[in-house]
């Protein structure tokens, strides 16, 4: 053959020298194969199945003659084959070598057609599985969070086995085919033009395509960087077309070519040890020793490189070991580097399997954002979810905020989440916020303000009492029972310090004894009222001449009907008790962003009761005290003590509404200012007329007065 025709592939050169430097590099080596050298034929499958078996036929026949299964030239011995590029290659050449039980070790990574075929072709593979290399591809796609992707795949058995399981594995990781397109399978023996139309839809399915990253699993190109004159020098040639550092399909070939001369040393050695003989016999042995008799000590072979990386085959005659993740540098030029920035190893601990530096990485000069997306559309921000779109592609979606009550943490998410029940979303509904414990207390303006009105109003009964006490002979003292009087300014005093326990932390002790001690202490006030109403009514009808209303006016009827009263509310304050009673509880839903602590009533209805019954003695007060109010005494409480009925009810009908429409620390507050208002309406309208008179109007204060008639 002619310069002007002759034509070669620099990679596939690379691997023939690799072959060759292993060859001689253990030929030198007098630890491996002493006095033995080993030789080597080279063949070209020129990616054709015809080829293929003819090269393969013609490695069993005698040099020069093509006559299988007969051999004349004694230097000819067989031992192991190392080939098949890809998986059809391969296949081909194991359908003549399994019939020898000739070892063949493949440097092309191809994965298993069934779970049996490892056992029926005799493959021994320098490479990992293929399923190891899927694996790290789809975990490369989510680390930069590629999820709209394009697929370019040969046209071939391979190429179609590589399809089916990487779309199952794309699928399950949530990550869309943008495309999938076939490339023209390679061969010397097709015209160029037959492909380009296959060629042309690739390319404008690339176009087309809005994403950025693509996956291509190929096969070697036998396309020949012109025809070669034979005065080439390899170091001119650009990186593209002969790289000077070794591939990773050299690399296997080195490792194949000491996988046998192992193998082979291994069995010599142990029969040398079986023989007891001298070193001339090994030569003998060697020439003894057949193809299939080298399977044992190639499934056991394990030794050190010269890398220092171990090399040994799994159960199903697979390298044991993992794949790099390698950056190809491109320069302006079109030549390249690689560099090596990650690993893939299933074999490595949990959570190590898969590990990239994305320091070392280089990106494409024509990317604006690296790493560059590749997505259907834009990721849901945190905040948001998912929303499916109808009729296209599942990483098509659009973006619905979250629910009230819930976030998202990350994007992209399938669906908010609700946060649990002592935390709560923030504004932006991104993350969960651990909730503060809220109650009423002084430290806070309501509670203070709260407070001081308390004090405040205490002070002021106290003060009452106070005058009371030291005018106690005067006559406006002792009219209407001056004893009564006393009492109901001391429960006056009790109502206004009730609201001191509601403002204290809740806990098992003040929530029993909050609504007991306002409903008893606030019974005995308006029964207190309700007494000194009867009494004014009594003593009015007493004066009249053959009344027998006298025997009534006096202070036991007061004391009968105040003890009385109160010994209802205090049975109805125990049934409360003993049946449900109040008891501290954590609210975690009422209010947004809050736990509040408060008291669970226990028993509404039995809350209600103790309401009703106080404002069933309010109203027949008011009622006594507004028939009552026109009755010619000038010291008469009836008309001030309507008007501070007719306050009290108002208070408390309007309480109920508000009560109920409240929430946490507010229903509180409700309360202590209904209980604070309604004291001191009783406060205001009944003593402070009298207060005033005994200060300010002494001159009114005589028992003329006192039984002056209109």
């Amino acid at each position: 053959m002619s310069n002007s025709h002759c034509s070669v592939v620099p990679k596939y050169y690379q691997q023939i020298l690799a072959l060759v430097f292993a060859v001689k590099e253990i030929n030198k080596n007098s630890n491996i194969l002493p006095n033995v050298t080993l030789g080597f034929h080279i063949f070209d499958s020129y990616f054709s199945e015809r080829m293929t078996y003819w090269a393969t036929l013609e490695l069993l026949s005698t040099h020069y003659r093509f006559v299988p299964n007969y051999q004349c030239d004694k230097q000819k011995n067989l031992m192991a084959v190392i080939g098949g590029l890809d998986f059809e290659i391969s296949l081909h050449m194991a359908a003549i070598l399994g019939v020898y039980k000739i070892p063949q070790l493949t440097y092309g990574s191809f994965a298993l057609e069934d779970a049996g075929q490892s056992q029926s072709t005799p493959f021994y593979r320098m490479v990992p599985n293929e399923a190891h290399q899927y694996t790290g591809i789809v975990e490369l796609l989510l680390h930069f969070g590629w999820t709209w992707v394009g697929l370019l795949a040969v046209d071939s058995e391979s190429g179609e086995k590589f399809m089916e399981i990487l779309q199952t594995l794309l699928f399950q990781r949530g990550i869309c085919l943008a495309f999938s397109e076939r490339t023209p399978k390679a061969s010397y023996f097709e015209e160029y033009y037959d492909m380009i139309p296959q060629w042309l839809q690739a390319y404008l399915a690339i176009a087309e395509s809005k994403s950025n990253a693509v996956i291509v699993y190929g096969e070697a190109n036998p396309e020949f960087s012109e025809p070669c004159t034979g005065q080439e020098k390899l170091d001119s040639l650009p990186s593209s077309g002969f790289e000077m550092s070794m591939t990773g399909h050299s690399y296997s070939i080195y490792n194949a070519v000491y996988v046998v001369a192992h193998a082979l040393h291994d069995a010599m050695y142990r029969s040398r040890a079986k023989d007891r003989g001298i070193v001339r016999r090994w030569r003998p042995q060697l020439q003894k020793l057949q193809p299939w008799q080298l399977h044992p000590f190639l499934r056991s072979v394990s030794f050190n490189n010269s890398a220092g990386e171990e090399v040994t085959f799994s159960e199903n005659r697979e390298l044991e070991a993992g794949f790099d993740i390698t950056n190809l540098v491109t320069f302006p030029n079109n030549s390249f580097i690689r560099m090596k920035v990650g690993w893939m190893n299933l074999d490595a601990p949990p959570g190590k399997e898969f590990s990239i530096n994305e320091d070392k990485m280089v990106w494409h000069r024509s990317f604006h954002q690296v790493p560059p997306l590749s997505q259907c559309n834009k990721n849901c921000p945190s905040g948001t979810r998912r929303k499916k779109k109808e009729g296209v592609k599942f990483c098509c979606y659009d973006c619905a905020s979250c629910s009230e009550g819930k976030i998202s943490y990350q994007k992209d998410m399938n669906d908010c989440v609700g946060c649990s029940e002592d935390h709560y979303p923030n504004r932006n509904q991104t993350q969960c916020i651990p909730k503060s414990i809220s109650f009423l207390t002084l430290e806070e303006p309501l509670g203070m303000s709260l407070a001081f009105g308390s004090v405040f109003c205490s002070l002021l009964t106290i003060l009452s009492l106070t005058i009371f006490l030291k005018h106690q002979d005067t006559p406006i003292v002792r009219a209407n029972n001056r004893d009564l009087t006393y009492v109901l300014l001391l429960s006056l005093l009790l109502c206004f310090l009730c609201p001191l326990i509601f403002l204290s932390r809740p806990d098992r002790v003040t929530c029993l004894v909050r609504q007991m001690a306002f409903g008893v202490v606030f019974t005995v006030t308006v029964s207190c009222v309700l007494a000194k109403t009867i009494t004014v009514v009594l003593a009015f009808m007493a004066t009249k001449p053959g009344s027998r209303m006298r025997k009534w006016v006096g202070k036991r009827v007061a004391s009968a009907i105040v003890l009385t009263c109160t010994i209802i509310q205090a049975g109805i304050c125990t049934v409360w008790l003993g049946t449900s009673p109040p008891f501290p509880q954590f609210d975690k839903h009422s209010v947004r962003g809050e736990i509040i602590l408060e008291c669970n009533e226990g028993s509404a209805a039995m809350f209600y009761c103790v309401l009703g019954y106080m404002g069933l003695l309010a109203i027949v007060s008011f009622v006594v005290a507004f028939l009552a109010r026109k009755l010619p005494d000038s010291f008469n409480e009836a008309k001030f003590i309507t008007f501070s009925m007719l306050l009290f009810c108002s208070v408390w009908i309007s309480f109920v509404p508000v009560y109920l429409s409240s929430k946490g620390k507010h229903m509180v507050a409700v309360e202590i200012f209904s209980i604070l208002v309604s004291s001191a309406g009783l406060l205001g309208s009944i003593f402070a007329p009298k207060c005033y008179i005994i200060i300010l109007r002494p001159d009114l204060n005589d028992k003329q007065q006192l039984i002056k008639k209109k």
